[in-house]
């Protein structure tokens, strides 16, 4: 219930004691404030390396040969390993093995009209877009399907540097590029997270094989995995896959450099290691802060209890009850915190999308990998943050004021 004469003498309380309020009310704050700002910080540095991993799937793997670096078996060494569809089949029937896809690649000018320009093309089979996180763009077309694939149809998905050099502002779903001569039908046009301009476009993989490959041979093999959860388990499936490979293709297991492995997973649980150590960091030093606030709280609430204790007794004296003295001093603390932690919130919060909409300023004008993104943090945390210093505030007040106005109005009035 409002009382009108309580929150008076809380404003009178405030305004002899100027000091002592903003004392109060930046140590609220100042936590508060800190803690968001930490947190935000170990944010948008995590948000800015993860950005980085794209929108490929992150249990994927991919693979590609190189050439031996050890004799093994009557084998020189600096022997070319080559995959083809003994190594697809071996792979795709690992338990771990979810979405696979093989790849070859070739280079070719695409042309539509009068338009032209240089195109890499890859050769895919229709779950690359599992793996790679393909999306189209405004849902428009469609990517590559098992159907291309059995027909060995000539259709491209393209990106969207592509469309835009080739066909300006006309849709191309349906139109037909020519690269190598031959027509390849536009059934789709793809995102593209490329830091360069490069113009890119995908094709069937049994097209491709048949058209710029002889039919044969595999340029690398990508696929997503399952159940591998931690660094140990990827480096185990690694190095039961290296070993597959090293049998059927007669090479030494421990030779590293014959078949390349990438594991965008092993990657991934690592960097999130160390992040999960860094937000560990963060949290330990913003509730250091935070407990630095309360501290500040509790000793200036005690303080302000021990100075108005000769006021208490004055008032009980002149028919006030211990209820209504207690009560006023809770709402000032409430008060105070209320306010000052709002303030440190709202900064808090301001400050970081300040700088949040500085970095997607500079994001648009730079186009390479980001380190620092979206150093937002969650509003309930910041709400909570606010929540528990008011608690704080309430619990540092409530114990001496309830001791003060226990003891009797003469002894009240006699403390110094």
């Amino acid at each position: 219930m409002f009382d009108l004469d309580n929150w008076m003498e809380i404003f009178s309380t405030i305004k002899k004691n100027k000091l002592r309020t903003f004392l109060t009310g930046f140590s609220v704050a100042w936590g508060i404030f800190m803690l968001i700002i930490l947190l935000a910080s170990g944010n948008g540095l995590k948000n800015g390396v993860t950005s980085n991993f794209g929108d490929r799937a992150k249990n994927s793997m991919e693979i590609w040969t190189r050439r031996t670096s050890m004799p093994y078996k009557g084998n020189p060494k600096d022997r070319r390993i080559t995959l083809d569809e003994k190594d697809f089949d071996l792979i795709s029937k690992l338990d771990e093995v979810d979405h696979i896809s093989a790849s070859v690649n070739f280079s070719a000018i695409a042309s539509y009209n009068f338009e032209s320009n240089d195109c890499s093309f890859t050769g895919v089979y229709p779950s690359q877009a599992q793996i790679d996180g393909i999306k189209i763009v405004d849902n428009k077309g469609r990517f590559l399907n098992d159907i291309d694939m059995k027909e060995r149809r000539k259709v491209a998905v393209i990106n969207k540097r592509l469309r835009d050099v080739l066909f300006k502002k006309e849709d191309p779903v349906g139109k037909s590029i020519v690269a190598n001569q031959l027509n390849f039908t536009v059934i789709g046009v793809y995102e593209s997270e490329d830091w360069g301009n490069q113009c890119q476009a995908y094709v069937p993989f049994s097209t491709a094989q048949l058209l710029f490959n002889q039919g044969w041979g595999i340029g690398s093999i990508s696929l997503t995995v399952e159940g591998l959860n931690s660094v140990e388990a990827n480096k185990a499936f690694e190095q039961e896959l290296r070993t597959k490979l090293a049998r059927l293709h007669q090479f030494d297991p421990e030779d590293t450099r014959a078949v390349g492995i990438w594991n965008m997973l092993e990657n991934y649980l690592q960097t999130m290691g160390i992040f999960n150590g860094i937000n560990l960091f963060v949290l330990v030093i913003g509730i250091g802060t935070l407990i630095a606030g309360i501290v500040g709280v509790s000793n200036i609430m005690l303080i302000t209890v021990r100075e108005r204790t000769r006021e208490f007794g004055i008032r009980k004296a002149l028919g006030a009850s211990p209820y209504s003295i207690l009560r006023s001093i809770l709402m000032e603390s409430v008060f105070i915190t209320s306010i000052f932690g709002y303030v440190g919130m709202v900064l808090g919060i301001g400050l970081s999308e300040a700088i949040n909409l500085a970095m997607e300023a500079a994001s648009e004008v730079s186009s390479g990998p980001s380190v620092f993104k979206n150093p937002t943090v969650s509003i309930s945390i910041a709400l909570g943050a606010t929540a528990l210093m008011v608690i704080a505030g309430v619990i540092a007040g409530y114990f001496p004021a309830r001791k003060a106005v226990k003891i009797t109005a003469v002894e009240a009035m006699r403390a110094e």
